[in-house]
């Protein structure tokens, strides 16, 4: 159980070098927005949602109202139901307990990993994805500590464009999963859809809408098409 649980560590840490930068820049912007240092730091340890933390941070300062504030969070999170709907069927083996976890410790780089195992050894266990998990969780909580004490020595973040830093990140992400099929199709009308949603009804409700578009056109056109392939 060690080894997979290091081995799920070791896996990672490419990864969590790459994200570091972006819990340094919450750290700092969450400070910077009034948050004190433990303020911060707690809501990255319950929250533990990088995009949903920055739409709080910019709605915490408004006259917004606490449901408006609730609903943003909820659509920028609405993809996590489909990463659990996804992996929830490859967690056989899991306790009720340990698939409360592994939901808690759920991220877009958790799932691309978690996906990645489970295509190319037939599935993961606990102790692997919790390794996974852990070595995310505890950069994340590095991250935001150092940023939020640090961060003042950085006095316009955006002007370095280390906020830029998210954007090329899930870029990653998604090119990971480039050499599965009808991946460019739905790349484009996710993209598509996301472009048209900011413009009709803003941030952060495209993100939702380009992920949704992305699932059911895959749903609707890419299950039909490896269908006629088998056939």
């Amino acid at each position: 159980m060690m080894s997979e649980f290091l081995a799920g560590v070791r896996r990672a840490l490419p990864v969590v070098l790459s994200a570091l930068p972006f819990g340094l820049l919450f750290g700092a912007l969450a400070v910077d927005n009034g948050l004190s240092i433990g303020q911060a730091v707690l809501m990255s340890a319950t929250v533990f949602a990088g995009a949903s933390q920055m739409v709080g941070l910019e709605l915490f300062g408004t006259d917004a109202s606490a449901w408006l504030i609730a609903a943003s969070i909820f659509v920028v999170n609405v993809r996590h139901l489909l990463y659990s709907a996804t992996l929830g069927r490859r967690m056989t083996g899991f306790s009720s307990g340990q698939k409360a976890v592994s939901f808690f410790l759920l991220t877009d780089p958790q799932f691309a990993e978690a996906e990645r195992e489970a295509e190319a050894t037939g599935g993961f266990s606990f102790a692997w994805y919790l390794g996974v998990g852990v070595a995310f969780y505890g950069m994340w909580q590095a991250g935001t500590l150092t940023g939020a004490v640090f961060g003042r020595l950085i006095p316009d973040p955006e002007r370095w464009g280390i906020d830029f830093l998210l954007t090329i990140y899930f870029l990653g992400l998604v090119m990971g999963f480039r050499k599965r099929a009808f991946w460019l199709p739905v790349v484009a009308v996710s993209a598509l859809a996301s472009v048209v949603a900011i413009k009709l009804v803003g941030s952060p409700w495209h993100i939702s809408v380009g992920a949704l578009a992305g699932v059911l056109f895959a749903a609707a056109f890419g299950v039909r098409g490896q269908g006629r392939a088998d056939g």
